[in-house]
């Protein structure tokens, strides 16, 4: 069969222009493992949002946006291997959810131009972007929820810790030791005794742990921990008669899988949070609409509005929000690594806008610049009601003591880049 010059022009043509490509935000799971019961609504959530955004918007600027999975178990080596392999397919930015895995990604996503996005985890000095330009963690880190559970501690015991002991349970892990530095510091600072406690991975068995918090009776413990950990130390809590209204997880250990084991017990505890609690905001509905109940939720479609089903889609709404400025920046939807790293660098979320995309007060305002990739680290204490079976917040946001992470964050991050030679920029 003969091919007609006008039919091969076109052909030519057609083979000549560009194809617009989908943009690429691959959603970094576990849904195997002891962390498995945290992992799987933070993997919903994030992938829904995006499914929202296809189905409702057609995509961001006119861009499909494809969330391949990859499973890493919660395992560094795994998450090393998604990562190499999810490479081939130019993704924009990475979240793995986990400490371990993000400080070994850290210098191949700069030599890769990848942009690592660790909301609330993550290496916590990599919020100077002079020295790690390509890691965003906003909206707060490890530090700042140290700092942030320091200061209701405050609050609560009328401006006077001297003389008080906290303890800190921690995952014995990168981050789990994340707050130390912190707390040592701001137990200089405020007089308090501090007492570290390390819990071993997955932290099934924390019998001797707790008994000797029943023997040191601290007047607070403050927890950095995951998955099972958190169960198991709820309920040994209970098991000694540790008041909960004195036990404050980090933002990590504060989901309802983590306190409605313990039942009635757990009444009252408290964790950290960076954003709102429950359903009840407008995206929600959508999200019921355009992916539950359309059938194209990611899960069984059975998390939404719970506390780490919520944390995905806010992560993913950043991300989001990210690409947008990075493709009004670069003047066009097909945008890469470098432009949505300009874009988080520009990024601005006023309250005006989460309210626009029908999240009013659900996060606090986030600003980010060249220097700046982790925003103002503001959290708010929420606290279990196990009669109701919710999470209620307590307090308004509660801003970090920068006297004291300010020169841990230049410290380390100083460290760094004399050990990676890298040259500070910005400038």
């Amino acid at each position: 069969m003969k091919t007609t010059v006008p039919a091969l022009a076109a052909a030519m043509l057609m083979a000549a222009s560009p194809v617009m490509a989908d943009l690429v935000v691959p959603n970094m799971s576990y849904r195997t493992g002891p962390y498995a019961a945290n992992g799987i609504p933070y993997a919903d959530g994030f992938a829904d949002y995006f499914t929202l955004l296809n189905e409702r918007d057609g995509g961001i600027g006119g861009q499909l946006i494809q969330v391949p999975e990859c499973e890493t178990a919660y395992n560094t080596e795994k998450g090393v291997e998604c990562y190499e392999s999810l490479k081939s397919q130019d993704p924009l930015v990475l979240n793995p959810l986990s400490t371990g895995i993000t400080y070994q990604l850290i210098p191949k996503v700069s030599v890769d131009d990848i942009v690592l996005y660790t909301p609330g985890y993550g290496r916590t000095s990599a919020k100077n972007g002079e020295v790690f330009e390509w890691v965003f963690n906003a909206p707060a880190n490890y530090w700042d929820g140290a700092s942030v559970a320091v200061s209701h501690i405050l609050d609560q015991e009328g401006g006077d810790l001297s003389g008080k002991k906290i303890a800190l349970v921690y995952h014995n892990s990168a981050y789990g030791k994340e707050p130390i530095r912190t707390l040592q510091g701001l137990s200089e600072k405020h007089g308090f005794d501090l007492l570290e406690i390390p819990v071993d991975a997955p932290g099934q068995e924390q019998k001797s742990q707790w008994l000797q918090i029943r023997r040191e009776k601290p007047d607070y413990v403050i927890m950095y921990a995951w998955g099972v950990m958190n169960q198991v130390a709820i309920q040994e809590a209970v098991n000694i008669r540790f008041p909960m209204d004195k036990f404050i997880g980090i933002w990590w250990s504060g989901s309802e899988n983590d306190v409605t084991p313990a039942g009635a017990g757990a009444d009252g505890y408290k964790s950290l949070t960076f954003h709102g609690v429950g359903q009840d905001y407008p995206l929600y509905d959508d999200l019921r609409t355009h992916v539950i109940d359309a059938g194209k939720a990611a899960g069984a479609g059975d998390q939404m509005g719970n506390v780490i089903y919520s944390r995905g889609v806010y992560a993913a709404l950043v991300i989001a929000e990210a690409i947008a400025k990075a493709q009004e920046l670069a003047g066009t939807p097909e945008i890469d690594g470098a432009q949505l790293r300009d874009g988080f660098e520009a990024l601005e979320i006023t309250p005006e806008r989460m309210a626009e995309l029908g999240l009013p007060d659900f996060g606090q305002p986030i600003a980010l610049s060249c220097d700046n990739h982790g925003g103002a680290g503001l959290a708010r204490i929420q606290q279990w009601d196990a009669g109701a079976g919710e999470w209620s917040l307590i307090t308004d946001w509660i801003e970090p003591d920068a006297e004291i992470l300010q020169p841990l964050i230049d410290e380390d991050s100083t460290a760094y880049a004399q050990e990676a030679g890298i040259e500070p920029r910005c400038n």
